[in-house]
């Protein structure tokens, strides 16, 4: 099935409206337009990839529309990559956009202002907490019913303002450009993490999308009660209760989401399965999820743990990889990590296993305190020990400035 392009049909019905960073719809689409033609002086063409390694914001959000202007599929390149890394991501791509595309390029005569819904649209890589980025390959179509499922969930007006600080050439940040084009609204992009910045933008905003770090630093600075605010939607990583009840607290509410690229994106949001997304729990446990947006079709085998609810709201448990085996026992580490942040003195913590000669696997953990803030090893353990059976309880706690993570957010265990 083709469409109109999202661009061009936000274009026609809201041209004046703010797109991105300031960039009305009319704007970026005469910009996508010249960007295309850039592109196609350079060799692009439809169905070619290309790269785009900028840092979010505008000019990305130009390079991204002048790629499905040409026809072209889009590759996002976190530009903060070692050459090695990047190599392997833009492997197979015609060319590389690292550098804002000329806004007086002649278009070219003919530009793809329409979607065909079952065709690729971008190349999306991985956050590889565990191993080297996978591309998956979503298409138009997987774009469009993760854009609509999370309306449904959350609700996507005309006057919608979404702030976003996550990174661009990941699936979480790559999403509010798009879902914010298909509804003709306004996504706000911060090009690197800064709290200060994201105060200033939350005052304006209706929805920001955060990890879990990112949330505790704006509550420790002090956020509260944001007056147009619909909710956080709190992902990339499991989110600690006490962080919970700390936002909670702070009048600043909340919506958990559980999501993978292969799904592009959300597969479950305040619990619940995205709209006309089928969410299942294999006999071992594992999530398996169904649905138009599942790259490639079929079952998507998520490599997580879970379970259903008698309503069939999900509960997400660890991933299964991450299960430590000791003495016998399986131990979810999101389990003791959500044990340990509810001690006063713990902003966050991970937990993986250890080669153990006794055990087979030791539950070890490492914890970062919050600022000012003190405690021992022995009263952690002990802490969890009040909560947890005793084969969950760290056989040693480290205490580190932060934890190792990946761009999207992600806890990097490989690296503990």
């Amino acid at each position: 099935m083709v469409v109109e392009s999202w661009l061009a049909r936000a274009t026609r019905t809201r041209p004046q409206h703010e797109a991105v960073n300031g960039i009305t719809y009319a704007e970026l689409r005469a910009r996508a337009a010249a960007g295309a033609g850039a592109l196609a002086a350079a060799g692009a063409g439809p169905g070619d990839r290309v790269g785009i390694a900028l840092a979010p914001g505008a000019e990305f959000a130009v390079a991204l529309h002048a790629a499905w202007a040409l026809g072209a599929v889009a590759v996002p390149v976190d530009p903060r990559l070692g050459p090695e890394d990047r190599a392997h991501v833009t492997a197979g791509c015609r060319l590389v956009v690292d550098a804002p595309l000329p806004a007086d390029a002649p278009a070219p005569a003919r530009l793809a202002w329409a979607h065909d819904l079952d065709a690729p649209a971008a190349i999306v890589h991985t956050s590889g907490s565990s191993a080297r980025p996978r591309p998956v390959a979503l298409t138009f179509g997987n774009w469009l019913w993760s854009a609509l499922g999370s309306a449904v969930a959350l609700g996507h007006g005309p006057g919608e303002r979404w702030l976003s600080p996550l990174p661009v050439s990941h699936v979480g940040g790559l999403s509010v450009l798009v879902r914010s084009a298909i509804g003709a609204t306004t996504a706000r992009v911060l090009e690197r993490w800064d709290t200060g910045r994201a105060l200033e933008e939350l005052r304006d905003a209706t929805l920001v999308s955060l990890v879990p770090t990112m949330l505790g630093r704006l509550l420790d600075a002090g956020w509260r009660e944001p007056p147009r605010l619909r909710t956080v939607l709190l992902g990339g990583a499991p989110a600690p209760p006490a962080l919970l009840a700390r936002a909670r607290a702070a009048g600043v509410p909340v919506t958990t989401t559980y999501g993978m690229t292969e799904a592009c994106s959300q597969i479950a949001t305040g619990g619940w399965p995205l709209f006309c997304t089928r969410v299942e729990i294999a006999a071992d446990g594992e999530i398996v999820v169904r649905g138009p947006t599942v790259a490639g079709g079929g079952p998507l085998h998520t490599g997580d743990l879970g379970r259903l609810d008698a309503d069939g709201r999900l509960e997400v448990i660890g991933r299964k990889a991450d299960t430590i085996i000791s003495g016998g026992e399986n131990v979810a580490p999101a389990e003791v990590e959500a044990a340990l942040a509810e001690h006063p003195a713990v902003a966050e913590a991970a937990v993986h296993g250890r080669p153990d000669p006794e055990w087979g696997e030791a539950v070890v953990a490492t914890v970062v305190l919050r600022p000012g803030a003190a405690a021992t090893e022995a009263e952690l353990r002990a802490h969890v020990a009040a909560r947890l059976a005793p084969y969950k309880v760290p056989k040693a706690v480290a205490f580190a400035a932060e934890l190792p993570r990946t761009e999207s957010g992600k806890v990097l265990r490989r690296a503990l």
